[in-house]
């Protein structure tokens, strides 16, 4: 049976300005049920990414899910939450409970463990209390949040909404293909160079 490599976007952060248009573009598609138009002043819930840029001293990078084939994530999670999907890897948030275990086992710190909203409230635990100013008081549900490759609109908002076209979705099969042809094409330029 053969295995179809799953999907990702990759940066090249010699273009990476570090303007965070992926970050805006990717919370506003997720938060599309949430009621969200993401312009200046009118944002009322938290900005929640599902990719981080990360600025160094030289350099500025986003980090996002890498769709591992053999998903780090999805094999730990115990409530199976995080399932492989049209060669994705994608979060089911109504199944995930918080646990942060696929925070752990991702490879590169692509998952965040943030408080879950809908309709732009934030979800409410049912039997759980953290202790505040006023005593106990009501604890938000937190749940996994990482890159789905925007799987609800088709293709990733970081790549279409990034001004310095910096992000690129990869097919590692197509991918594959165009740099062995390329790849053949050098040695055939190479060889009839020598003759």
């Amino acid at each position: 049976m053969k295995t179809i490599p799953n999907t990702f976007v990759i940066v090249n952060s010699n273009k990476c300005i570090g303007c965070k248009a992926c970050e805006v573009a990717c919370f506003t598609v997720h938060n599309e049920n949430n009621n969200v138009v993401a312009t200046v002043g009118t944002v009322t819930t938290p900005i929640i990414p599902r990719l981080n840029v990360i600025k160094g001293e030289n350099f500025v990078v986003p980090i996002q899910c890498r769709h591992c084939d053999d998903a780090p994530c999805a094999n730990v999670c115990p409530v199976r939450a995080i399932k492989q999907e049209n060669n994705t890897i994608v979060i089911n948030e109504k199944d995930c409970i918080g646990c942060k275990t696929c925070l752990i086992a991702c490879p590169i710190g692509a998952i965040d463990l943030l408080p879950q909203y809908d309709n732009g409230e934030q979800v409410i635990q049912l039997n759980l209390k953290q202790e505040g100013e006023n005593g106990l008081e009501e604890k938000a549900k937190s749940i996994a949040y990482k890159c789905d490759l925007c799987k609800e609109s088709g293709k990733p908002a970081c790549v279409n909404a990034c001004p310095q076209k910096a992000l690129t979705l990869v097919n590692v099969s197509t991918e594959k293909k165009s740099r062995n042809k390329a790849a053949a094409l050098s040695l055939l330029q190479t060889s009839k160079s020598y003759r």
